[in-house]
């Protein structure tokens, strides 16, 4: 399961960066198929128009897509 679990981190680590947002503030575990997220999210200096309560919805929407995801648990709050 151990293996598993971070199999998925890196996939959901890997969704995150394909956004453009800035999540190098976030810590991500994946425990039994659930999701842990908690940080902070901010816009990059390079898309300021990027709306974060949108891109935040985005992200959970795929990551609970994922294989073997169960649940999100998101406490990331978000800096303008």
């Amino acid at each position: 399961m151990a293996l598993e679990d971070a199999r998925q981190t890196r996939m959901i680590q890997h969704e995150l960066c394909r956004r453009y947002v800035d999540t190098s503030r976030v810590d991500v575990r994946v425990i039994h198929g659930v999701c842990y997220m908690s940080g902070q999210m901010s816009r990059l200096r390079s898309h300021p128009e990027i709306d974060l309560n949108h891109e935040a919805e985005i992200i959970r929407k795929s990551i609970r897509q994922m294989n073997g995801i169960r649940d999100v648990v998101w406490d990331v709050y978000q800096r303008n």
